[in-house]
């Protein structure tokens, strides 16, 4: 990337420096050295603060390079300099294609980085999040009681279920839902993989999941700030792992909030489907997020719930 901007001026860009996670090497070009001085390597806050004052800049350019989503803190990083961050090299789906916008550095595709990763509109988003999770959570009191109450009579103690999942940025919070199955052990419970027949699920534990009832306790969840009334679905560390090695473009879904319900499962896409079909959707949702779309979202869900399908 350094040596096209060097071959291509027209662009008014020059690298500065690269930045990389210290004892991390950079790639190297097949074939002869890059054109152009090598900019210095930059391993530490510190060392990006100066370079952006020393050079004055304005721009800081993400490579794509399959490994996930650029890490939110180096983006807001380079936000809180005052400079405007792009994702170069993004595939189609995410980047512009090139035209009279200029959105591409030499045909490579080009789209703006928000701080956090997260959808422009945040605040408007968790307003949102706060006014319809609260409300939801009034008129679903009566529910929410009986659902705790047949969980308690049908399994004994333990209402809710808590488990561990990845959140935006990567980082893990503690998922609330009513417990559905009979207990199994922590690994397990972390590494099972869940399928609609399972033989551990009971009658209450099946209705519950058939209607979704299971899921309202995250309610508290969207409250708290863990999740978003819609995003991307929440998975658990062991296969968030898992499928950032096997399908392109899954981490890339942490750079939005996770959800109650989301794009992908408005389509179908939820329990044991295709990973890369939501990985897609998921993608697509971030891309092209707006708060209209989440009010759709949100109503196509709810029109799900009140009418399932095959009903």
């Amino acid at each position: 990337l350094a040596a096209l901007l060097h071959r291509h001026p027209e662009y008014g860009l020059r690298a500065v420096g690269l930045v990389t996670r210290a004892g991390r090497d950079l790639p190297q070009p097949a074939g002869a050295a890059p054109p152009g001085p090598v900019p210095p390597v930059l391993t530490s806050p510190e060392e990006v603060r100066r370079a952006v004052v020393q050079n004055g800049v304005r721009d800081a350019l993400f490579a794509a390079d399959g490994g996930g989503a650029p890490h939110p803190d180096l983006v807001a990083l380079f936000h809180g300099s005052g400079c405007a961050t792009w994702l170069v090299g993004a595939p189609a789906r995410a980047g512009a294609a090139p035209g009279p916008m200029g959105r591409h550095l030499w045909g490579y595709g080009l789209r703006p980085l928000e701080p956090g990763g997260a959808p422009a509109g945040r605040p408007s988003k968790r307003v949102l999040d706060v006014v319809g999770a609260g409300l939801l959570l009034l008129a679903a009191a009566p529910v929410l009681l009986l659902c705790a109450a047949a969980v308690r009579l049908a399994d004994g103690p333990g209402v809710l279920f808590r488990q561990e999942r990845v959140g935006q940025g990567g980082r893990t919070f503690t998922l609330l839902k009513f417990r559905t199955l009979r207990p199994e052990s922590e690994h397990e419970a972390a590494t099972r993989w869940s399928v609609a027949r399972d033989e551990r699920l009971g009658a209450v534990g099946s209705f519950l999941r058939r209607s979704s009832l299971d899921e309202l306790p995250q309610l508290w969840n969207v409250l708290r700030g863990d999740m978003s009334l819609v995003g991307p679905r929440p998975e658990r560390p062991y296969f968030v792992e898992r499928f950032s090695r096997l399908h392109p473009g899954y981490a890339d879904r942490h750079r939005a909030p996770v959800g109650l319900t989301g794009f992908a499962q408005v389509h179908g896409l939820r329990g044991d489907t295709s990973i890369e079909d939501r990985c897609r959707f998921d993608n697509h949702y971030i891309d092209h997020w707006s708060l209209w779309q989440d009010v759709r979202i949100l109503l196509r869900t709810a029109a799900t719930l009140i009418r399932p399908a095959g009903g």
